[in-house]
């Protein structure tokens, strides 16, 4: 990964941070072309990150986007030898499971990595982060992951 890409990463899980830090908990995606474009999209739901991520597309496209990073907070769960990431909730955490921010960041002549910003709560809740790092094991994210979509959209031209 290029300079440039990682400090799109830097950018958007900081995003991504400060948000949490205020109870909020969105998908942002900073997407960088002719002009740098930041969205960002709150629900959740299955239909909403398909639609968040093809209007991205749209965006990107409009604007020649090189590269783009996508982050959002999600529940990780560790088993041997993958994570399975759920959406984000309130609820507590169950055994092996982590808090974390993911993301996917692109880049035209680089490529894709995908990684996580992994974070824990002090008693009183308030959360304290890790820095983002790319995923240890070999990343075959399935069509849910974040920024997925997004990136099949661009790159199947």
């Amino acid at each position: 990964m290029n300079d440039a890409t990682w400090s799109l990463v830097t950018d958007v899980v900081d995003r991504v941070q400060q948000s949490i830090r205020m109870t909020d908990y969105p998908a942002i995606v900073i997407l960088d072309g002719d002009r740098r474009q930041i969205l960002s999209d709150y629900d959740h739901g299955e239909n909403a990150r398909t639609d968040f991520e093809t209007r991205a597309a749209e965006f990107a496209r409009t604007l020649h986007a090189r590269r783009f990073t996508f982050a959002v907070p999600q529940i990780i769960e560790m088993l041997p030898g993958t994570l399975q990431a759920h959406a984000y909730s309130v609820r507590p955490l169950r055994d092996g499971e982590q808090e974390c921010v993911v993301w996917t960041a692109y880049d035209a002549d680089d490529g894709v990595d995908y990684g996580w910003a992994p974070y824990t709560r002090r008693p009183d809740g308030q959360p304290i982060f890790d820095e983002p790092r790319t995923f240890d094991l070999p990343a075959h994210p399935t069509d849910g992951f974040p920024g997925v979509r997004l990136l099949r959209l661009l790159t199947a031209e």
